[in-house]
């Protein structure tokens, strides 16, 4: 598959450049009680020749895109896999109007990005996404047997052995195997101090928007008091509070569109990068397990090597089975580097992809703050200031 992707939508490309442009629309709730779930419309477009047609349109859920993002993952060690948003377990966010479009453009974020990625959009595991029917998706989802679809009991062991290996650590009975790299050290760092900064930028950001809701709410409330004391007073002074209760409405109405435009182009933004951090650092970790299995089995090697020599000494019979038993781990063990090789320059050359990435996205998304709080201050302003005539003259008097 061709590895250009353009939006089509941008203007600028020839009738035939090659794009595959996505767009998750259409949320609708399905099902009732604890089997409910949101169904969301998947259209596609492109001119790919390996895609059956020009657009195509399907129905998922969120456990597809599940799917779709467990098997990228598992595929393409060493690529930053975009995040997708958490599943939300509180029943009674999850079919709120604010959480099914915040989840809506999450998940279309998600999928436009493996599209426009070079080599994610070579999936054929994407493909299958974005063209099967709804039954093939849902036989495809139950033969997967990745650990999502582990038994618990099988987990539980997993965990087990997780813990007895931390234990054997901190007990000094083993000392991990880490990578000595000093450019991977760096990337580390960053990653984890982005992790940290970015999630307490997005906590401060929703706070801000928790406050333009509640000042919002609060001049609501004002607004109907002092039109109800307007309404109880003549002349001058009556008018002059029922205009104050209207300007207090009007801006607690402009304050719930502001805290909207913030969470949905400002916390949100920070938000998918506390995601997209995350998804990095399971990366890291894949690499890190590599760089282990390649160092094990280095070590393997060298004592096999040396089993290998003592049997030559000594002619014995099991020499042949041991030779071909060495030259079995040898190669396991080339595939091994090759494998950790591979992952490391892989993420050299997506952290520069991100890193440009983070840069317009967060850029916008300070942008809107910016251009939002400019409008609303402005707004709030223009409202006071336009009644401090009648107010005056009402002092005076």
């Amino acid at each position: 598959m061709t590895t250009t992707s353009v939006n089509p939508n941008d203007g600028l490309q020839s009738p035939r450049s090659p794009f595959l442009s996505v767009s998750v629309t259409d949320p609708a709730k399905m099902g009732n009680g604890v089997q409910a779930y949101i169904s969301y419309k998947v259209i596609t477009k492109t001119n790919f020749p390996e895609y059956q047609g020009s657009e195509k349109i399907v129905i998922r859920r969120y456990s597809d895109f599940l799917w779709l993002y467990d098997r990228l993952f598992e595929k393409y060690k060493g690529n930053f896999i975009p995040p997708l948003p958490e599943k939300n377990t509180v029943e009674k966010f999850r079919f709120s109007a604010e959480f099914i479009e915040m989840r809506r453009q999450a998940l279309d974020t998600f999928v436009n990005r493996v599209a426009s990625h070079h080599q994610l959009q070579q999936s054929d595991d994407l493909r299958i996404f974005l063209e099967a029917d709804e039954q093939t998706m849902e036989r495809a989802r139950s033969q997967d047997t990745g650990i999502f679809k582990k038994k618990q009991t099988d987990l539980m062991q997993i965990f087990r052995d997780v813990q007895s290996k931390v234990t054997d650590v901190v007990m000094g009975k083993e000392k991990p195997v880490e990578e000595s790299n000093p450019e991977y050290e760096k990337l580390k760092r960053y990653i984890f101090e982005l992790e940290d900064h970015v999630a307490e930028a997005q906590k401060h950001a929703y706070r801000l928007v928790k406050r333009h809701r509640e000042l919002g709410q609060s001049l609501a409330d004002f607004g109907k008091a002092i039109k109800l004391l307007g309404a109880c007073e003549k002349d001058a002074l009556g008018t002059a509070f029922t205009e104050l209760g209207a300007k207090s409405e009007m801006l607690s109405i402009k304050l719930q569109r502001e805290a909207h435009h913030l969470l949905m182009n400002f916390e949100k933004p920070l938000k998918d990068y506390v995601r997209a951090v995350q998804s990095i650092k399971g990366t890291i970790a894949e690499r890190a397990n590599a760089f282990r299995q390649q160092c094990e089995l280095a070590e393997q090697i060298k004592l096999k090597e040396i089993d290998l020599n003592k049997l030559r000494i000594l002619r014995s019979e099991r020499m042949l089975d041991a030779e071909h038993e060495y030259e079995e781990l040898k190669a396991e063990g080339q595939e091994a580097t090759k494998r950790f090789e591979a992952i490391a320059l892989l993420m050299n050359e997506e952290i520069v992809r991100f890193q440009d990435q983070k840069t317009q996205d967060l850029g916008r998304a300070f942008h809107e703050f910016a251009k939002g709080q400019a409008r609303l201050a402005h707004a709030i302003a223009d409202a006071w200031r336009s009644l401090i005539p009648k107010l005056d003259s009402l002092s005076v008097s």
